[in-house]
């Protein structure tokens, strides 16, 4: 057995069919192994699954372009010619990778390795990051980002079985991330808990490496505060050390810390503050102003934990103290375990052999390690050199930094140093007292009472918070800019950003064209006030709404023309400002100092202007200031032009879908009809509705829904509202109307060309049809996958009909059903679109309980209110869909203007009904459309006499027009045709045809109508 990092596993061949090899091929057969094999490696297995990699799968990608003399190479090149001149002679292949997993370096015990191995094992540039390569020693040790072993049969790759490796991350001191990784392979049977403990004194000189660089006035800094830490003596009796409660700190945590500490910098006074943790603790943050010898003042900030006063520990001058870990003492190979010589003889010549550069002299003649090295010895006090400067200490990038193994110097370890900088601007961390994490992600130190947090320079401090600030405010930006499709809000939210952390007031101006959705011809003179936003309302600026006219030499206009942002630092002296409104700006700059004005400028348009004025308190605004502007500007200028182009591509949808929409709605004596259409607010959908005039004074009444948004939708709306209308005049019932719509749907969809519904998906559509006859007061109507209809009835009461929902439009192979009910005179017929029930905040339910309640105990209301009264108490306040509503108000027709005749089969008959017609044409006082209609009915009835069967039924309607309706019950209908000169027959249609204004065939149940409507004038 051998143990990794606390996790347990047995070792043996995998040939041999068990440990590692039969588990993992338990593993890849489905089965559990979670008892048998490393919770790591388990893992990983199970990742490498879940990516869907192969195990016999041997290539690996390749990269040519990465970088060869990195910051990882520069540090570990020395390092591995070390390790490589250590394991001379053996089987070691030595690599290091990056942060990604690519290879960039590799060294062999024996030179044959070079030659012998597969491409993959020794040629740098191969990338073995565990989502490509699966599980293997550097993929595994960036996913657990700690030290890992991988034996034999634990790799995912059949191509690594015979092999075995080890690995661990080298993180860079300061940032405490991970830089890259160390990882020795070797022939499975030469495993040795041993390199564990070669692999780690390795990655820590490699870290120390990264840690050696930094200035010279960072060394000073870090020098005297050490100096004044060395001064002090701990007596180890008094009990305080270590008596603070122990501190264990999250990265979160960690940041907090850190900007704290910076703004304690940047004040360069002697101070402390508490800093409240997320998780209720207290930590409070002292600054110790000091100098250097050389004259270097900075300032350094220690943490004191909890336990006692900030006066009392600042008082105590209390050392920092970290206990040590010193190196690790190699562990002992176990009897009998097979080991290459060559590799034991390296690990017991470890311990009196530097893995760093020999010890030169300084460029300065002073003792110690040559320029961009650091050695570190011990943990028995020796000293520590770090670039020359004789210190203990080592210091990065940044403001200061420490990294010094010996417990007795400074009490600082090198694996203790880890920090988080200022935006990476001139500030590093010191990890003291468990304030930072270990540089090889071993377990931190304990905490003592005090520690060091910061170390750095006022000024250089205030630039790192400034520009923390600056990028925390580029970060807001990018969340709070550009959350809607609103040309106006976006603007606003730019504004808002601004507001105080970069200006006191913020103006924006955008041309009446962009404002609408287009581009502007003349962006400098067609400028609109559209934001003012500030920490007061009372400044005179030009009002919003208000056409702005910038002189030519305003500093808006310079913006304009010149493309770049303006800086006025101090406006009482900038002529050109003044100059455009004496009296306006007289009255501006008692209010105002300083002003930097940006053009609005994406994909090559102009958009307009912002001003960023700042009041008199503040200093006024310099580069920084203008470059922050410059970036706001620029990121809420592709905002804006996102919101223009949406506004114009809506306008442009909601033009075609009201074009395609009726444009006025026929006037019936027998239903009265108000509508209303509410696009979207985010897009606008494919929502129709449509009253279609019918044959018998009926009403047809259409409400449909397009599935989606966009051109497309609305594209789809126009022709499915021709196709239903055409459909709906065919005199066909309802459920054979929708039958047709879906058969058309279908075809739409079938005869889409390729690649035009990507990402939209099957055209789909809703609709419900109504056919209302006044003569009879029924209404037939279907529905396919759409909302019912609500009825209003003439007491007041509201029902919503019992009718199948019907499949949506498009399906295919699925029927619909009619359903028949009464529709007394003065009820309200109400349709909608699902854009006025269906929300997300809303239940379905309750919103038609709403509606029952907008509707109930108001039948007197004319159709015009009853709309009005649905969308101020049902419509949402922002629609996400759009809103159809059609209210139809019912009236009969009055039996009086109704005359019916049954006849048989006779032409006797004839003579008989027409002199009926004509005398009841006389009691309705149209003695002018008598010759019209007397002609029409002899046709009519002669001819369903003749070709078709008895009884015959005659039907005379006086609405709007004069109806003559002949029924018979056979289902042959006649055609009208153009009949030769020597035809005796076949001319009655055309008759028919040129004395009414229309004429058709109605097919009923058993048998047809064959109509013909005439004016009541006779033409």
């Amino acid at each position: 057995m051998f143990r990794s990092e606390g996790e347990q596993a047995a070792v043996g061949r995998a040939t041999h069919g068990t440990g590692p090899a039969l588990f993992r091929e338990r593993f890849l057969q489905g089965e559990s192994v979670e008892r048998g094999v490393r919770l790591s490696i388990l893992d990983s297995w199970q990742r490498c699954r879940t990516l869907g990699l192969s195990p016999d799968r041997s290539d690996l990608p390749f990269r040519d372009d990465f970088e060869a003399d990195g910051r990882i190479v520069r540090a570990a090149a020395p390092v591995l010619d070390r390790l490589e001149s250590l394991f001379s002679g053996s089987k070691i292949n030595i690599s290091v990778a990056d942060a990604n997993g690519t290879v960039l370096l590799r060294r062999f015990g024996e030179a044959s390795m070079a030659h012998d191995l597969p491409a993959i094992q020794r040629v740098p540039g191969f990338v073995f990051a565990e989502r490509v390569a699966g599980t293997n020693g550097i993929g595994l040790a960036l996913a657990e980002r700690r030290l890992i072993r991988v034996y034999g049969a634990e790799h995912f790759a059949e191509r690594a079985q015979a092999n075995a490796c080890v690995a661990l991350p080298v993180r860079d001191p300061l940032s405490g991330g991970i830089e890259g990784v160390l990882c020795f392979g070797y022939p499975r049977g030469f495993e040795t808990p041993a390199l564990s403990g070669v692999i780690r004194k390795a990655a820590r000189a490699m870290e120390r490496r990264l840690l050696g660089q930094s200035s010279a006035r960072e060394r000073a800094l870090l020098r005297a505060y050490l100096a004044t830490e060395a001064d002090t003596e701990v007596d180890a009796a008094d009990g305080r050390e270590g008596s603070a409660p122990h501190l264990r700190l999250r990265p979160g945590d960690r940041a907090l810390l850190m900007e704290k500490a910076t703004e304690l910098i940047s004040r360069a006074q002697r101070a402390a503050v508490d800093v409240s943790l997320p998780d209720g603790r207290r930590v409070t943050l002292v600054s110790r102003p000091m100098r250097s010898a050389s004259g270097v003042e900075g300032v350094a900030i220690e943490a004191v934990l909890p336990g006692s006063t900030p006066g009392e520990r600042l008082a105590s001058r209390e050392p920092l103290v970290v206990p040590g870990r010193g190196d690790e003492r190699l562990p002992d190979l176990p009897v009998g375990f097979p080991v290459e010589p060559a590799v034991v003889a390296a690990v017991s010549r470890l311990d009196r052999l530097s893995l760093t550069p020999p010890v030169g002299h300084t460029p300065n003649g002073h003792g110690g390690a040559a320029e961009d090295d650091a050695t570190v010895d011990g943990a028995g006090g020796e000293r520590a050199t770090v670039n020359g400067a004789g210190a203990e200490g080592a210091v990065g990038a940044g403001t200061a930094a420490v990294s010094v193994t010996g417990a007795a110097a400074a009490g600082i370890t090198a694996d203790g140093v880890a920090g988080v900088g200022a935006d990476g601007v001139g500030v590093a961390g010191v990890t003291a007292d468990g304030l930072g994490a270990a540089a090889n992600g071993s377990p931190e130190p304990p905490p003592s009472a005090r520690g060091l947090v910061l170390v750095g320079e006022p000024q250089v401090g205030a630039y790192a918070l400034a520009a923390r600030r600056r990028l925390e405010l580029l970060s807001e930006a990018s969340a709070r800019i550009g959350t809607t499709l609103d040309v106006r809000r976006t603007a606003e939210e730019l504004a808002e950003t601004a507001v105080p952390r970069l200006a006191d007031y913020v103006t924006v101006d955008l041309p009446d064209a962009v404002l609408r959705g287009e581009e502007s011809t003349d962006p400098v003179g067609d400028l609109r006030r559209t934001v003012i936003h500030g920490l007061r309302d009372d400044l005179p600026f030009t009002p919003v709404g208000r056409r702005t006219d910038f002189g030519p030499t305003a500093p808006q206009r310079r913006a304009l023309t010149g493309g770049q942002a303006v800086l006025e630092p101090d406006l009482a002296s900038a002529a050109g400002w003044l100059a455009q409104d004496p009296e306006h700006t007289g009255t501006l700059l008692t209010q105002v100092h300083s002003l930097i004005a940006v053009p609005l400028v994406a994909r090559g348009v102009v958009l307009g202007v912002v001003s960023f004025y700042r009041a008199q308190e503040p200093a006024p605004f310099g580069d920084d200031d203008r470059s922050l502007a410059q970036e706001l500007a620029t990121r809420a200028a592709l905002s804006i032009d996102n919101a223009r182009r949406y506004t114009h591509e809506r306008a442009m949808v909601l033009a075609l879908q009201r074009r395609l929409l009726p444009h006025g709605l026929p006037h019936q004596e027998t239903v009265e009809v108000a509508h209303r259409y509410l696009p979207a607010e985010a897009d606008v959908g494919g929502d129709w509705y449509d009253v279609i005039p019918l044959s018998g004074a009926r009403i047809g009444l259409l409400v449909g829904d397009v599935v989606g948004h966009g051109m497309l939708s609305a594209a789809t709306m126009g022709r499915l509202r021709t196709a239903a209308r055409s459909f709906a005049e065919l005199d066909l019932p309802p459920d054979e109307v929708l039958v047709h719509l879906d058969n058309l749907v279908g075809r739409l969809d079938r005869e889409a060309p390729e690649g035009e519904g990507e990402g939209v998906g099957i055209i789909g559509a809703t609709c419900l049809y109504a056919v209302y006859d006044p003569t009879s007061q029924r209404c037939v109507m279907a529905r396919a996958g759409h909302p019912p209809p609500a009825l209003v009835h003439p007491d007041g009461g509201v029902t919503y009909p019992d009718l199948p929902a019907g499949p949506p439009l498009g399906l295919g192979g699925l029927p619909f059903d009619a359903v028949e009910i009464d529709l007394p005179e003065d009820s309200q017929l109400v349709l909608y679109t699902d854009g006025l029930i269906e929300d997300r905040h809303r239940d379905v339910d309750l919103v038609l309980d709403q509606l029952r309640g907008a509707l109930a105990h108001h039948p007197e209301r004319t159709p015009e209110d009853t709309c009005q009264a649905i969308l101020d108490a049902v419509a949402p306040a922002h629609p996400c869909d759009d809103i159809a509503l059609l209210v139809a108000r019912t009236h009969a027709l009055d039996p009086g203007r109704i005359a019916t005749w049954e006849l048989p089969a006779d032409p006797a008959r004839v003579g008989e009904v027409r002199a009926a017609a004509i005398r009841q044409l006389t009691d309705w006082g149209l003695d002018e459309a008598a010759f019209a209609a007397e002609l029409i009915l002899s046709e009519l009835v002669t001819n369903a006499i003749r070709h078709g069967t008895g009884p015959v039924r005659v039907r005379l309607l006086h609405d709007r027009s004069l109806i003559c309706e002949v029924a018979d019950s056979s289902n042959t209908a006649p055609h009208l045709r153009r009949a030769a000169s020597t035809d005796e027959g076949g001319r009655g249609l055309f008759l028919v045809a040129q004395l009414s204004r229309t004429w058709g065939t109605r097919y009923l149940p058993e048998g047809k109508v064959i109509w013909a409507e005439c004016g009541l004038d006779g033409v």
